[in-house]
């Protein structure tokens, strides 16, 4: 059975750092694409970053220069690096696993980052 745990959220001061981490268990594929969602309350989730085991990574424009993905083939695991953080970036951050990074088939649970002005 596929499982996403995510952990590192926080509460943090306005300009603050924070790193997230994804561990994934029970999948063993060569190739896959894993990245990081947002969500706030009353809002659709927003798209945050996506990593792919060839390394190519994509942000959305609201975190570029400020969030770096990353991604451990050999721990299954991915992380978030958020620098230079902003009360906007407020949100329920959750992981997905896909196939391909526009074919997600399983997401996290999720960690709150709270960032105070």
């Amino acid at each position: 059975q596929v499982r996403l745990a995510e952990s590192g959220g926080g509460s943090v001061e306005s300009g603050g750092s924070l790193r997230l981490s994804c561990q994934a268990s029970g999948y063993t594929a060569s190739r896959y694409c894993m990245a990081w969602f947002r969500q706030v309350p009353g809002e659709e989730p927003q798209f945050v970053s996506s990593v792919d085991t060839d390394g190519t990574t994509i942000y959305g424009d609201s975190v570029k220069g400020r969030f770096t993905v990353s991604l451990n083939n050999a721990e299954n695991t991915l992380y978030l690096q958020m620098n230079s953080l902003k009360p906007e970036d407020t949100a329920m951050y959750y992981c997905q696993l896909g196939f391909a990074c526009d074919y997600y088939f399983e997401r996290g649970p999720g960690t709150q980052v709270s960032v105070s002005s």
